[in-house]
């Protein structure tokens, strides 16, 4: 009598016990598929920034975007602990990325980089918020969308030179006055100024190198007009960087 009332008592724990670890393991496999998920997808938009030389790459995407998936799994569990407004910590997110993003913005004389950045970082939050909600299709979709935008839209851009590429330049003369009146007046017939100007030399050969900031198009022409003035001893250009 006393084995059958033990059993009767043990069963129902049993049923729980079991229920609930039935349950754990559901939750479990869940959480690892959705961080899972949000790892590869930041991971892939992140090799494709890698492998253009971006400042940030695979880590830096694939840590972001992995963490925006386990703040929103956070989110979700401890709401079902603790009754309250479920999308607090999710809703934190957001500013984060932007202080993330503003780091990645710089600015020097009136020349601004990394939009680009700070907004696929941007973008990819979002893609590990997808994940870690549990819409995957969406997650995959979107990683897709921004692929195609950063790829093909990047080529476009400088198919039809809509991009800024900033050229330096290297111009010699005899005379520094009248060296710098001449670029100051190529420059402003086509509207454009000199950045992170420097002067070396002595007199009768000094070196003035300096910056533009224009389309492609356009800095074929400066350098074309440039080459073809004969207060120059000559025209070099050192390398060029291409905006974000």
């Amino acid at each position: 009598m006393i084995k059958s009332a033990a059993t009767s008592v043990m069963e129902p724990i049993r049923h729980i016990i079991e229920r609930l670890g039935g349950e754990m393991s559901t939750v479990l496999s869940s959480t690892i598929t959705r961080l899972v998920i949000a790892a590869l997808l930041g991971g892939i938009i992140g090799l494709e920034r890698e492998l253009h030389h971006k400042p940030a790459g695979l880590r830096t995407n694939m840590f972001i975007c992995f963490g925006a998936a386990m703040f929103t799994i956070l989110s979700d569990q401890l709401a079902m602990e603790h009754p309250g407004d479920h999308t607090r910590i999710a809703a934190q997110i957001i500013p984060g990325i932007g202080f993330i993003g503003a780091g990645s913005i710089l600015h020097s004389r009136g020349s601004v980089t990394g939009l680009t950045t700070a907004a696929t970082l941007f973008v990819v939050a979002s893609v590990g918020m997808a994940a870690g909600g549990g819409l995957y299709l969406t997650a995959v979709f979107a990683t897709g969308l921004i692929l195609v935008a950063l790829a093909l839209l990047g080529n476009v851009e400088r198919r039809f030179s809509l991009k800024s590429v900033s050229l330096n330049y290297e111009v010699t003369g005899e005379s520094l006055e009248t060296t710098i009146a001449e670029l100051n007046r190529i420059l402003e017939a086509e509207q454009q100024r000199m950045q992170n100007v420097h002067v070396a030399g002595a007199p009768g050969h000094y070196r003035v190198i300096f910056s533009v900031d224009c389309s492609g198009d356009e800095q074929d022409e400066l350098k074309l007009l440039l080459e073809e003035s004969t207060v120059f001893s000559g025209v070099a250009t050192l390398g060029a960087t291409e905006h974000e």
